[in-house]
């Protein structure tokens, strides 16, 4: 199935299905609204800006798909993150805001965040690749930003929050950030390659180390990852056990985070340089594979069907007993993309099954036919449920589902699909 012609075609008329519901979320004054269950903007979640910088990102991809319309959904969001009056951007401060209100308003217990600064540096790579106007610039911009105010040289990977004037950190550190921040470096590498190939080397080489620590990290925890760390990075294994659903900080193990990272360390292990800079490249391209297929095995134990029915569930504690039962989308997608990078580069074919079984539960279950996208959330009995994730606010993950099969593990997305290499 994964390999078919048929397939394939597919997969494009899914991610043309995706674009064309998400097509909405460009603002008028610039920045992407969060989508409801029928597309339709929610304007009571203002304009926040992983929102906004994830649909950049993916109809920067739709661009490339040749998709009318695409760039300019891409241009009308990144609108809302470039410029002079940009509606997120922090002229004062610098940086961009979590969140606007509808009158104006930011979001001050969102501060800065490293997870929203790592999506606008995706979103501004993504853009430039695929030649959205302003792309360029605004990845020069949130890539200096991001190194000042988010990268943690001696760490030797981000920190996590601050308040709004950049005055404040927080101690928290987590993983959920780490790893969105390795793939806009990933994405970052190749938007500098041709005209800064030293800058790309150093987006890369902070993606390896941050990878280096997962690989510790999976190899101490039975491939469990923690997510949540104090200001030395020391596990808090216990952070939000009285909330545990929380949206982006759960208690307990994340599956479809192991599932997310086995896929990021393929892609970093295609990404590296030959040669001798190979040999002084911080982490060991021997033990990115193996990590991969055993986190890949691990989620896939301990998410899959782990009560009864079928899904992944959310959450589980270090045990791999399931805490938060519930199935989100998200975590589907991940597992969709991740198995068909596993069977890209091993060729094994029980990942070609796996992949075939669970797009037979996305179909089932999770996509939509009728109101468009796909349910974000369902409950352990398979039904639509928002207690976590209301609404379908964008189309980021499902949309690189449909991509992964069809692209090689290097480049990252937009420099692979601007090159010609989509099957």
């Amino acid at each position: 199935m994964i390999t078919t012609p048929e397939h394939r075609d597919w997969l494009d008329g899914e991610a043309r299905r995706l674009l064309a519901f998400g097509a909405a979320a460009a603002l008028p004054g610039g920045g992407a609204g969060y989508l409801d269950d029928g597309g339709r903007v929610d304007p009571s979640f203002g304009v926040q800006a992983w929102i906004t910088a994830r649909t950049v990102h993916s109809f920067a991809l739709g661009h490339l798909l040749g998709v009318p319309g695409a760039g300019q959904v891409a241009a009308g969001a990144l609108a809302g993150l470039r410029g002079d009056g940009a509606v997120l951007r922090d002229e004062e401060h610098g940086g961009w805001f979590h969140a606007v209100a509808a009158d104006g308003t930011p979001d001050a217990a969102g501060g800065k965040s490293a997870y929203d600064h790592a999506f606008v540096v995706l979103a501004g790579a993504s853009a430039s690749l695929a030649g959205i106007e302003g792309g360029r610039e605004l990845l020069d911009e949130a890539a200096d930003v991001f190194t000042e105010r988010f990268w943690d040289e001696e760490a030797g990977r981000p920190v996590d929050s601050w308040d709004l004037e950049f005055e404040t950190l927080d101690g928290y550190r987590g993983l959920n950030s780490t790893m969105h921040s390795v793939e806009a470096m990933l994405t970052a590498a190749d938007a500098f390659e041709a005209s800064a190939p030293d800058e790309a080397l150093r987006w890369r080489e902070r993606a390896a180390r941050c990878v280096a620590f997962v690989v510790e990290l999976a190899a101490g925890n039975d491939n469990r990852l923690p997510e949540h760390f104090g200001p030395d990075w020391v596990a808090d294994l216990e952070l939000n056990k009285d909330r545990p659903g929380d949206q982006f900080k759960p208690y307990g193990a994340t599956p479809g985070h192991g599932l997310e990272w086995a896929r990021l360390l393929l892609h970093l292990e295609a990404a590296l340089p030959t040669g001798d800079a190979a040999a002084s490249f911080p982490v060991r391209a021997a033990d990115l594979l193996p990590t991969a297929v055993a986190l890949f095995d691990r989620a896939v134990a301990d998410a899959w069907a782990a009560d009864g029915a079928d899904g992944f569930v959310y959450t589980t504690d270090w045990s791999g007993t399931p805490v938060v039962r519930t199935r989100m989308h998200w975590v589907l997608t991940e597992a969709l993309a991740t198995a068909a990078a596993l069977f890209e580069r091993t060729g094994e074919q029980r990942f070609a099954d796996q992949y075939a079984t669970w797009w037979e539960y996305a179909r089932t279950y999770l996509l939509d036919l009728e109101r468009g996208s796909w349910h974000h959330e369902l409950d352990p009995s398979n039904t639509p449920t928002a207690t976590v994730w209301p609404g379908k606010p964008d189309v980021y993950h499902a949309l690189q589902a449909t991509l992964v099969p069809r692209l090689p593990l290097a480049p990252t997305f937009a420099a692979a699909m601007a090159r010609g290499d989509l099957r």
